[in-house]
């Protein structure tokens, strides 16, 4: 008879037991969503937020409920200062960082000649400034410590949360689109420089995405319909859409993805109005 005819169901260890993330605007939207889908992976997680801690502290408590640590930390990633402190406490508090997800990000639209050059330094402090200060900072971390191989292959990962602007234009939105073709060069860059150090940095680039900061682009069936026309695949992201895509990326099963970066659109970056010619 088989030795192993009669064992037992195999037991699978959660994708990032045992592994330290941190979430950058993690109380709602898309950073809320990937910071819960880390905690059920098995991470402990930092649940960053600017404004609104009774929102964050409702993220960390579904986390723990789900059998990971985690706690919510106020910092505001345009401030050099504050991402500093934040991640000198993570590390004093948790022991390490393993995952940062840089998701921080804002809108402050207008057209091109009324846009102010207050809008356009708030979007690029926060959106492209605030991802450096962050990626720098856990980097610093990640070589300190090195790899430990029974947590991870990686000596760390960054996940640069972009967008399907980072390459396709959008009037009325120069400095947000502006900073996400910034966060893709950046992301290639820390890429080519830290993969001989093993760490792996990479990006996510959503499409149109159920969150607070586009409602006015889904919230009736009007403006859905409109929006459907750009979206090959026939229906607006969720959250848990790009939230997926950051643990896998996060995990040892995409080990070898350096400097790539992941489309999570339902084919926008399609250019579906070509479908039916050009």
């Amino acid at each position: 008879m088989d030795s192993h005819a009669s064992a037992g169901p195999q037991t699978v260890a959660p994708l990032l037991k045992g592994q330290k993330a941190l979430v950058t605007g993690a109380n709602s939207g898309i950073g809320k969503a990937t910071a819960l889908a880390l905690g059920r992976a098995g991470a402990d997680v930092v649940v960053n937020y600017v404004a609104g801690r009774e929102a964050a502290e409702e993220v960390v408590a579904q986390i723990t409920a789900q059998g990971s640590r985690a706690a919510a930390y106020e910092a505001d990633v345009s401030r050099e200062d504050q991402v500093t402190a934040m991640v000198d406490r993570m590390v004093e508090e948790f022991g390490t960082i393993d995952i940062l997800v840089a998701n921080a990000g804002l809108q402050r639209d207008a057209a091109f000649t009324e846009m102010t050059l207050a809008q356009w330094q708030k979007v690029i402090d926060v959106n492209l400034t605030g991802q450096f200060l962050c990626a720098r900072e856990a980097t610093k971390e990640f070589l300190r410590r090195g790899v430990v191989p029974e947590v991870s292959r990686s000596a760390g990962k960054i996940i640069c949360m972009s967008s399907v602007h980072q390459i396709i234009p959008w009037a009325g939105h120069v400095n947000y689109a502006s900073s996400k073709g910034g966060v893709l060069m950046m992301m290639e860059t820390l890429a080519q420089e830290l993969a001989s150090k093993k760490i792996r940095v990479n990006a996510v680039a959503p499409g149109a995405i159920r969150t607070p900061i586009n409602t006015d682009a889904w919230d009736t069936p009007a403006a859905e319909q409109d929006l459907l026309k750009l979206i090959p695949y026939g229906r607006v992201g969720e959250p848990e859409d790009i939230a997926h895509a950051a643990v896998a990326l996060a995990s040892d099963l995409l080990d070898y993805v350096v400097g790539a970066t992941l489309y999570v659109d339902g084919g926008m970056t399609l250019f579906p109005g070509f479908a039916t010619g050009g």
